[in-house]
């Protein structure tokens, strides 16, 4: 299963309000099935907006859990984009494409 990086805003603060609550369960459910690695809102940028961290078997598997998204299906998410990413660097190292070799070292 391969990381991607999702983004988008909500440019309509009471649709926002109104679909949050169903949204947030949503959340929930999607870290007890495994899917969702971790989500938050992105901070001061002059839109709501925020960056999700999945876990799919490709982009399309990962549309099709967002399509399930309140958010989504009540027309409140702007600006979707949907990146593969391979977390060589970090504590997702040991599950990246170069999981078989040791850890790069900076400033051998």
């Amino acid at each position: 299963m391969a990381f991607f990086l999702v983004h988008y805003s909500h440019p309509d603060e009471q649709g926002w309000k109104r679909y949050l609550e169903p949204h947030l369960d949503w959340l929930l459910a999607r870290v007890d099935d495994g899917s969702l690695v971790a989500s938050g809102p992105a901070v001061d940028t002059g839109t709501r907006s925020a960056l999700l961290l999945f876990r799919g078997t490709d982009r399309d598997a990962v549309r099709a859990i967002l399509d399930t998204d309140p958010f989504m299906i009540e027309d409140q998410v702007a600006d979707l984009s949907i990146t593969e990413w391979d977390p060589i660097f970090g504590t997702f190292h040991d599950q990246s494409t170069q999981a078989h070799v040791p850890m790069p070292q900076i400033g051998r």
